[in-house]
Formats: structure tokens, sequence, C-alpha cells
């Protein structure tokens, strides 16, 4: 089903800090090794000083945390996850470590992230246009990540991550700054939702859109929950996925979204929440694909109505 571009007057420039995320570090001689086995992306095959997604998963193929991998060489890997999860994916992957020669750590207090939307992103990372998402540009200890743009009916917003050592010098420092709520309804206008604490353990990959925005790699070997998320590419229809929605009230991640046709269980969960006035919400939805073409309500039957708008990416057509 065709849904509507997202209407709104989105234009930021600038540069910001993300307050939501974090860094972990991986160094020793087995890390690329490590984490092929751990993700749903081929480290091995990703090159030095480039990024990608990559989700890690429970045995179920359930969506334990997301990250932005930058593979800086084989022995040094940056995973950029969000801050409320970072103890615990620290903890559970640190489990399965064994003999490999690999260290992990919170690098948080030793790395800077700065988040750079709009002009801001070329105007400070030559270059960074022609690149398709994911792609890096590396400038002196400086490495901008290219993100999915923020698409709206009469913009397409850059979206730019840059990670630096914490005492490097920042170009743009004294520059206004955006804000966070800015930051956040970029990355709900760019449909890519990022796995945090209320929605650890609830999706395979393949429910975010993950495969269609190269998060998942279907041609390397095992990983936790790779039999269950290649069943659901190959193996029959997904009955979840992403939609971008917007609401005339406030939204939180978590919230449950209904449909007009079942009042007691709910059809979807919220991912992703921002805010784009005191009176409209957006967010991102995982829900199930019957339930497009029906009313739907945030938190009960009764609830706000929603509206779905367009993705801006297209989805892999073999599903």
């Amino acid at each position: 089903m065709h849904f509507p571009s997202p209407q709104l007057n989105f234009s930021p420039t600038g540069v910001l800090t993300p307050e939501e995320l974090g860094v972990i570090l991986l160094e020793g001689p087995d890390t690329a090794s490590f984490l092929q086995g751990q993700l749903t992306q081929d480290v091995l095959l990703l090159p030095d000083g480039q990024a990608r997604l990559a989700g890690y998963c429970s045995a179920k193929g359930r969506l334990l945390a997301s990250f932005v991998v930058l593979k800086q060489s084989a022995s040094q890997i940056f995973l950029i996850v969000h801050k409320d999860i970072m103890e615990s994916t620290l903890k559970r992957l640190s489990m399965f470590v064994m003999r490999a020669k690999v260290k992990l750590s919170d690098a948080s207090s030793q790395y800077q992230l700065s988040g750079l939307l709009g002009d801001a992103s070329s105007h400070y990372a030559s270059g960074l246009d022609a690149l398709n998402p994911w792609q890096v540009v590396n400038q002196e200890d400086r490495h901008y990540i290219k993100l999915y743009p923020a698409k709206t009916q009469a913009t397409n917003v850059q979206r730019t991550l840059c990670l630096s050592p914490i005492n490097s010098s920042c170009p743009w420092s004294g520059n206004p700054p955006v804000l966070q709520s800015d930051w956040l309804l970029a990355e709900v206008l760019a449909g890519i939702g990022v796995i945090q604490k209320m929605t650890s353990d609830l999706f395979v990959p393949q429910m975010l859109n993950y495969e269609s925005v190269g998060g998942v790699s279907f041609k390397k070997g095992c990983y936790p929950g790779q039999e269950v998320v290649a069943r659901s590419q190959f193996r029959g229809t997904l009955k979840r996925r992403a939609y971008v929605f917007s609401v005339q009230h406030a939204v939180t991640v978590g919230q449950e979204v209904f449909s007009n046709e079942d009042s007691e269980q709910a059809c979807g969960t919220v991912v992703s929440a921002a805010i784009a006035s005191l009176d409209e919400g957006w967010g991102i939805v995982s829900m199930q694909t019957s339930a497009e073409t029906l009313s739907l309500h945030l938190d009960s039957p009764e609830g706000p109505v929603l509206s779905l708008h367009a993705l801006p990416y297209a989805l892999l057509e073999d599903i």
C-alpha cells in the first residue's frame, strides 16, 4: 500500500552530541572473527575504515541490540549503541568471548560522538554527499558515517555520525547546535529504529526493515538466531514491518498500537518516537502488515488516530 510522504516543515542544519548513544570498543587480533559469529552483518568482508548497520540477536532471532559498526581494522572495531542497553550488551557479548583474543570495553568516555544534520554534513565532511548510506569519510582522527537521510515531501535532510577521540579538536566548536528533538525526529523520518531497553528482544530484524537498509547479510556464516532470520526471509510472508507514523499526541517508545478491529490485542509497538510540535508526535511502529489498511490508534482502540507515511527507502521485493 502506498502512503503519503511526511508533510512538515523540517530542515535543521547544525551539530549536536546525541545524548542517547554510546560507544563499545573491541580490540585484539580476533576482533573481526569474533563479531562475525555474533552479528547479522558480514564483519569480515567489511572494508577497513567503513561502517554498516548490524543487529545482535538472541537464539530465537530477536534483536537484543542494534549497532552502527565502524571497522578501523580487523583488530579494532567500534559499536555505536543505545546507552540504556550498553551494560547488558557488553555483559552478554563478553560471555561468548571464550578463548578469543579480544577485549571489550565501554569507550564512551574516550571517544566523542557528534551528530550532523543538513548542510553541516557536507560542510565538514567533503565528499560525503556522493556516498551511499553507511559509507565513511575519514579526516585525520575523525570518522564521518553517512546515515540514511530524513525525508519529507519537501526536504531530504542528511544525517551523519562523527566519531573522534575525546581530546580531538572539533572544527564546529562555537557553531549553533541543533536540538536533540531534531535529531530524534530525523531518525524517525529516516525510518530506521534503534533498539533500546524497551524494545530489546521483541523483533526479528525484518520487523524493523533492517534487511532493506543493509543491516543483514544472508551469505555469511552462523550467528545467534541465524536460522530464524533466514527462515523469515526465504520461507514465507513476513507478518510485521516497520512504518513511519504521525499522531496528534505525544509518543513514547514502547507504547502499543491498536486497530479498530481488535480491542484486546495490540497490532504494533512503537520503536522510535519524536516530537515535531507541542501537539504532534512522530514515530516508527513495528506492526502487523494486515493492519496497515485499518484505523490505527495509540494506546487503546479509542486512542489518538495514527496516520501512516511513506518510508524513505524501498523494501526488498523477495519478502
